[in-house]
């Protein structure tokens, strides 16, 4: 077994290629890791949400990381980690566009709306937009692969 770098355009492929990644966002010191599903396009991460602890979190820290990770055939894999900024799209004049570009990426995918829009068992905040769309600008990325036989 062997690990090598992956390339930036290998690493950007895979986040296009993928729907499922962890969400690592910290807040007073404490980590916090979450799955999400995005979409990939334009060295952005584009993903939606109900209220909760990682849409609270962000707000109070945009700085978040994202890994994304698939498994080969054996034990070959391949992982790729984005570190970047967390930008909500709100549902105001200025946001429009980039809201639109979201919901028009997340939606190319079956039940893309599923997983954000499962309710907590607590209601919302009050004050609090019940759909949120965001997006993570991709500041560094970096990846790795494991082969076999090399």
């Amino acid at each position: 077994m062997r690990i090598f770098s992956l390339s930036a355009l290998e690493c950007t492929k895979l986040l296009a290629e993928s729907r499922l990644g962890h969400l690592a966002c910290a807040k007073d010191g404490q980590p916090y890791v979450v799955p999400i599903y995005f979409a990939y396009s334009d060295s952005h991460l584009y993903a939606f949400s109900m209220p909760g602890k990682k849409i609270e979190w962000m707000r109070a820290n945009p700085r978040v990381s994202v890994f994304v990770h698939r498994r080969g055939r054996g034990r070959e894999w391949k992982s790729v980690i984005v570190d970047g900024r967390y930008e909500e799209l709100p549902d105001r004049i200025g946001h429009k566009r980039d809201r639109d570009r979201a919901w028009s990426l997340l939606s190319r995918h079956a039940d893309w709306w599923e997983p954000g829009a499962l309710k907590p068992v607590t209601p919302p905040l009050s004050g609090h937009s019940e759909h949120i769309f965001f997006r993570i600008l991709v500041d560094e990325i970096s990846g790795r692969q494991s082969k076999e036989g090399m």
